[in-house]
């Protein structure tokens, strides 16, 4: 297989909206996951990338194909490492405040060196550090962009990580990072739930005052309907009725625990 060319799945979900994807169990197995979702949202003057996926191959060429000479935008959904590897490849980067700081510097992703997926050794070239962007800018709760035809409005959603943020566009579509998917779910520790439960109840709301009928996960199935937020936030709140489940996993420094619906990686 040429990974280069074949690495990146390119999906055409509407005129204006391309999903492109990876394969993050191909990096490391031990994640419980199997596709990152980036997406390309292309209004009349400019165009959004949200998230930069993990880096392992060059990814601004494809978004350029797609978007011919529009202006681009590029924004984190948070600074995890599967949502900016490939940031150094663009000149300015957004992302919300409260993860300004961290993304401003290289991040090291050495532990992915035990792996037993042998591309990873591709990160070698930059000694398994993530370079940062050239410009880092902070934003706010209500942040919005105009694309032309297309307007975009951030919101801070917590939990996931400190500075989550989704996204929410005047066509109807909700791009939501790791705030909330199927499959494995990572979530703070179990103290600090109230907080992303908290996230989930806005989602929620704002779906509903919006009009919002598609919404698109950082992670495995889209798009999804408002079901997966309410249905995310049952199960969270129903956590402790299966916490004598869990099982340590030494890997990922959590707890991990299941229901029918979700598997639950919970920071120890």
């Amino acid at each position: 297989m040429d990974e280069l060319n074949d690495w990146y799945e390119v999906i055409k979900q509407k005129d204006y909206l391309y999903v492109i994807r990876e394969r993050i169990d191909k990096i490391d197995p031990r994640l419980y996951t199997k596709y990152t979702n980036m997406y390309l949202i292309i209004g009349s003057k400019k165009a959004l990338l949200i998230d930069t996926g993990c880096g392992l191959f060059p990814l601004k060429p494809l978004v350029n194909q797609l978007i011919w000479n529009q202006e681009l935008i590029v924004i984190n959904t948070h600074s995890h490492f599967d949502h900016r590897g490939a940031n150094n490849e663009f000149p300015t980067v957004y992302i919300h405040e409260k993860e300004e700081k961290a993304l401003r510097i290289p991040m090291d992703v050495s532990w992915l060196k035990d792996s037993p997926e042998k591309r990873v050794k591709r990160f070698e070239i930059n000694n398994y550090k993530f370079l940062p962007s050239q410009n880092v800018v902070g934003v706010k709760e209500g942040h919005e962009f105009d694309l032309g035809m297309i307007k975009v409005k951030t919101y801070h959603t917590p939990g996931h990580s400190e500075g989550s943020i989704s996204i929410v566009t005047n066509k109807g579509e909700l791009f939501m990072g790791d705030t909330a998917h199927y499959g494995a779910m990572y979530l703070p520790k179990r103290k600090e739930l109230p907080i992303i439960l908290d996230s989930l109840k806005k989602l929620i709301m704002i779906a509903q005052n919006n009009n919002i009928h598609e919404i698109y996960p950082a992670h495995e199935q889209f798009s999804v309907g408002i079901e997966l937020l309410e249905s995310l936030a049952v199960g969270i709140s129903n956590i402790d009725s299966i916490w004598h489940k869990g099982v340590k996993d030494p890997f990922l420094l959590s707890w991990i625990l299941e229901d029918e619906h979700f598997k639950y990686v919970i920071r120890l």
